[in-house]
């Protein structure tokens, strides 16, 4: 048997989570065209024959502005450590730059093999982006450089190939059944903010946060309780909608993704609440990121 911890690290809005959904086969992290969607550590687990693959998805590399993005980058910085293999995400829709070579060297430092994705090459033939990698092939980290399509499934199977060459002999450490550390309260959290990160304006979905206030489970029906929690009245009022139409919505798309995770009827309450700088008080984001 061989287990290990693969840490999946890159720029905002790279492809991170939607790569190790793909790999893992379930949705354990949300995805929107947003930057930062990510914010906490969030271990995808994969259960293959002979194999258990821990992922470490973690939040898009940006700089510290307050108490959330300082909890952002203490995610970052402990998923580098005590890792088998680290994957450098590069988003492979946009030209590649010098910024992007300097960003991969900077992982030349933690003593650990490096494989290089280009993520989101839907669109995109080989010629194109060939000539782009060639910064890469000096970087003796760097044990291999692979295009892939997590949508489109193009080359995951190669990518897995090669990441279980790095994966050392050792016991799982999760039950087979197992496929997140996290609890059903903060995937369901989750879902709810990502439906308001497609849902609403840049500005708002970033000084947002879900609470789950209640979560009572029957045999077949959840009735969830949740306050989304906000910085500004005026935000609070675009959250709710005209005539409630915004909240409404942020609902009935939220309770479709919870019953699939579930498996069970949903009834969900949401109830929007005013936090003038919630994202400065260290002990509100423990308590909602745990």
């Amino acid at each position: 048997m061989k287990s290990g911890f693969v840490t999946v690290i890159g720029k905002p809005n790279a492809g991170k989570s939607t790569l190790i959904n793909a790999l893992v086969g379930e949705k354990v992290a949300i995805v929107s065209p947003k930057p930062q969607t990510t914010r906490n550590k969030i271990l995808g687990i994969l259960n293959i024959p002979d194999y258990q693959i821990v992922f470490v998805d973690t939040p898009g590399i940006h700089s510290s502005k307050n108490k959330l993005d300082e909890y952002m980058a203490k995610n970052i910085s402990e998923a580098k450590k005590s890792v088998d293999l680290i994957i450098i995400v590069i988003d492979g829709s946009k030209r590649i730059r010098q910024e992007d070579v300097d960003f991969v060297k900077k992982y030349d430092n933690y003593n650990t093999n490096a494989i290089l994705v280009i993520s989101k090459i839907d669109d995109s033939s080989f010629d194109k982006l060939y000539p782009q990698l060639v910064p890469f092939n000096d970087l003796q980290f760097i044990k291999d450089i692979i295009p892939i399509s997590a949508l489109k499934n193009k080359n995951l199977d190669i990518l897995l190939d090669k990441i279980k060459n790095y994966i050392p002999e050792g016991e799982p450490f999760f039950d087979e059944d197992v496929y997140t550390d996290k609890s059903v309260k903060f995937l369901v959290s989750e879902l709810i903010r990502e439906k308001m990160l497609w849902l609403l304006h840049d500005e708002i979905p970033h000084g947002v946060a879900i609470d789950i206030i209640s979560f009572r489970e029957k045999s077949n029906l959840v009735n969830i309780s949740a306050d989304i929690i906000c910085e500004k009245q005026s935000h609070k009022q675009i959250i709710i909608g005209k005539n409630g139409s915004m909240i409404k919505n942020i609902g009935i798309k939220s309770r479709e993704e919870i019953e699939k995770l579930l498996g069970k009827k949903v009834m969900l309450e949401l109830f929007v609440k005013v936090r003038e700088d919630w994202r400065e008080d260290n002990g509100f984001v423990n308590s909602i990121m745990d």
